[in-house]
């Protein structure tokens, strides 16, 4: 079960950490081409989404890592389900189908959050 959560969570973790930082530190010119939905969303908007994933696959490793308030990972990885969820919706309001990416992340998060919280 262990094994199964750190594979997981270390998955997500990498890319929220990586989507994440790109949402807080590039010009939403920049995102465009990977991220349609930048222009429909206000620059503070675009920020605080990556901040929360970077907190977020923080939320999803330093927790177990250390011991130290070990429900916040069950908590983060249930925190991706909702903004996954969010996200598709956003997609699917855009007329963008292509929402592949945003159900296996939304799988996953929910995988996470369940062997997290079996760990407890």
């Amino acid at each position: 079960m262990d094994v199964a959560y750190w594979i997981v969570a270390g998955l997500l973790a990498l890319f929220y950490l990586y989507g994440g930082a790109l949402k807080v530190l590039r010009d939403p010119e920049r995102l465009r081409p990977m991220m349609a939905w930048v222009d429909s969303t206000p620059l503070p908007a675009l920020r605080a989404i990556g901040a929360v994933e970077v907190l977020g696959s923080l939320g999803l490793l330093l927790p177990p890592l250390t011991g130290i308030a070990p429900w916040l990972a069950p908590a983060a990885a249930t925190g991706f389900v909702l903004l996954q969820i969010g996200a598709i919706r956003v997609h699917l309001r855009m007329g963008d189908r292509q929402i592949a990416l945003n159900v296996c992340l939304l799988v996953l998060a929910a995988v996470a959050a369940w062997l997290a919280a079996a760990r407890l």
